[in-house]
């Protein structure tokens, strides 16, 4: 048996999880020295209350897990005689990564006859919620994992995401933006217009003044570079501003029609650290990123 697993920073809840057979690895972040791991205990987070600590000047911070977190994580599976495929986030955001080889590693001594796949996304909340609900729908229909590892060479690719903050300071705290521009930017009402490249890195691709324009300027990247749209899923995140997101969904629609799949979903807390509150984007199926 192949069993799937994904993490929280890509935006699967532990129901949508369990939709599509996966197992969630909870990708933790801290407050005051206090770290929590979301969904870990319970199918539900308060993304509200949390949003509204940051905007009152609540500043998390993320971690790595430990390499026995990991083991903890995949064991079970490896000793029940299953072979794992993990969709994830990035590898090019974090350093967790190198804590799951070292676990992968000491296992597969354990273990020498389990595989062990996986599939970067190269990128990270809602351009991987869709590559893994992708994924999922494939195993769904008895694809095999060849099938499985054939299709994520081509068509992770084209995939895309486009997003923007409104308080760059989170930015910032991550190393994300210059302190000058995460003031000034904030203070001008400036927004950067980050996308996930092809190597898995979040990167600017131009600026705009205002909320309207930055809006904008995402649903302009749908129509430039979407390809197909109307024939995939469309996802719209947002980190507690579903009225924006419910804007833009409504100018997709008069678009691509009102038969399009557009889901809007929540952005979670791990990811939502380094973006803050107010923040939307959009994935969507496209030529190129």
């Amino acid at each position: 048996m192949l069993q799937l697993f994904s993490d929280t920073d890509l935006d699967l809840t532990p129901e949508k999880a369990r939709e599509y057979g996966y197992k969630l690895i909870s990708m933790p972040f801290s407050i005051d020295g206090e770290t929590t791991y979301p969904y870990a205990d319970c199918d539900t987070f308060d993304m509200h209350a949390f949003y509204e600590k940051l905007r009152n000047g609540v500043v998390p911070n993320t971690s790595a897990i430990s390499e026995e977190s990991y083991r903890n994580y995949f064991e079970p599976c490896f000793a029940n005689g299953d072979d794992i495929l993990y969709v994830h986030f990035s590898r090019k955001m974090s350093a967790t990564f190198e804590n799951m080889d070292r676990a992968v590693k000491s296992l597969k001594e354990k273990y020498p006859e389990r595989k062990f796949y996986t599939v970067d996304t190269k990128g990270i909340t809602i351009i991987g919620y869709i590559i893994a609900l992708c994924i999922g729908d494939m195993v769904k229909q008895g694809k095999g994992i060849d099938e499985i590892l054939e299709w994520s060479e081509t068509e992770i690719d084209k995939y895309a995401v486009y997003f923007f903050s409104d308080d760059l300071k989170f930015f910032h705290h991550s190393g994300r933006v210059s302190g000058l521009a995460a003031t000034m930017g904030t203070m001008l009402g400036v927004r950067p217009i980050i996308y996930m490249s092809s190597e898995g890195k979040m990167e600017s691709i131009g600026k705009e003044r205002g909320r309207q324009r930055a809006i904008n300027r995402l649903i302009h990247a749908v129509e430039e570079i979407g390809d197909d749209v109307a024939n995939h899923r469309v996802v719209i995140g947002n980190t507690d501003n579903r009225e924006i997101a419910q804007q833009i969904a409504d100018a997709l629609y008069e678009k691509y029609g009102k038969n399009t799949d557009i889901t809007i979903i929540d952005v979670n807390p791990t990811a939502g650290s380094h973006c803050g509150p107010d923040s939307i984007g959009i994935a969507f199926h496209s030529k190129h990123r």
